[in-house]
């Protein structure tokens, strides 16, 4: 009864992660289907927990940093870890995933239904590729770059001062460890995601169709990805004005200047300006005639 009553205060505490999750499950399912988002969902949710209850005991792979304890009673611990913490990782890994595939995917073969956007085709070589791996990856921590220097200052607005580092990194308070922990964090997980999703296409799963509905059901996987892509701004915009809100000019600024060319490259590409940032799917095309 105490757990659940620390997490019915979490709730209440930090409702605008669980409205990000809800979004991420909501989207995950038109995309993925229950079976991979839960998939995806447990995997990422381990290694991150993993990762920060280790990273708090021997440095690794974030760097040492130590939680305060300052809301112990108020919100759900798990072994001295904030609940809320690790699982955020599991919505901001979808959202990165999703707008690594929005540059990645291959349009639909023939004339497009919608000329200004792009119809995505959810290729399994493509979706599970280390050119989206790496892209992810980086996109999950592009966004650490804007939420990490905020969270620091959460004794200047609701989250309040949860964590802290013994020594102040370079990056507004922030070390450069921990942003390399974020990447590592993406890569081990998503690894297993993709080795977890690649099984299933191997073994011809005859609930496929149930579980993926976007591959079966829909002619274009655009429309999920946009919602991705549309969870991945809302974190993103919501950490960008309570930064300004608080008064942080520059490490707002920073943050706006890292994603404006993000922004135009996305752009381009809903636009069909932008060709996929990935040769896989043309593999498929056939060779170039001999000349003469």
């Amino acid at each position: 009864m105490e757990v659940l009553t620390l997490l019915v205060k979490t709730i209440l505490l930090r409702p605008y992660v669980f409205i990000f999750l809800a979004a991420f499950l909501f989207t995950g399912r038109r995309l993925l289907g229950w079976k991979r988002t839960g998939v995806f969902f447990l995997i990422t949710w381990a290694t991150a927990f993993i990762c920060e209850v280790a990273s708090t005991r021997t440095g690794i792979p974030f760097g040492w940093y130590y939680y305060t304890g300052a809301t112990v009673g108020q919100e759900l611990y798990v072994l001295d870890v904030p609940f809320v913490d690790s699982l955020s990782f599991t919505f901001l890994l979808f959202a990165s995933y999703c707008m690594a595939l929005m540059f990645l995917l291959p349009a639909c073969p023939g004339p497009q239904l919608r000329p200004t956007c792009p119809q995505l085709v959810f290729d399994p070589a493509v979706r599970t590729s280390w050119p989206v791996l790496t892209l992810t990856a980086l996109f999950f921590t592009f966004i650490d770059i804007v939420i990490d220097p905020l969270a620091l200052r959460g004794d200047r607005w609701f989250l309040g001062l949860i964590y802290g580092y013994p020594e102040p990194g370079v990056h507004f308070g922030v070390p450069v460890a921990n942003y390399v922990g974020w990447a590592v964090v993406g890569l081990i997980a998503l690894t297993g995601y993709f080795y977890c999703d690649r099984r299933v296409v191997r073994s011809g799963d005859p609930t496929q169709s149930s579980t993926s509905p976007a591959e079966s059901t829909q002619p274009t996987v655009t429309p999920h990805i946009l919602l991705g892509c549309g969870l991945y701004y809302g974190v993103l915009l919501f950490n960008l004005s309570i930064t300004f809100w608080i008064g942080e000019p520059l490490i707002g600024m920073t943050g706006v200047l890292i994603y404006i060319p993000i922004t135009a490259l996305l752009i381009f590409r809903l636009m069909g300006r932008l060709s996929p940032l990935n040769a896989l799917h043309a593999r498929n095309d056939p060779p170039p005639k001999p000349s003469g």
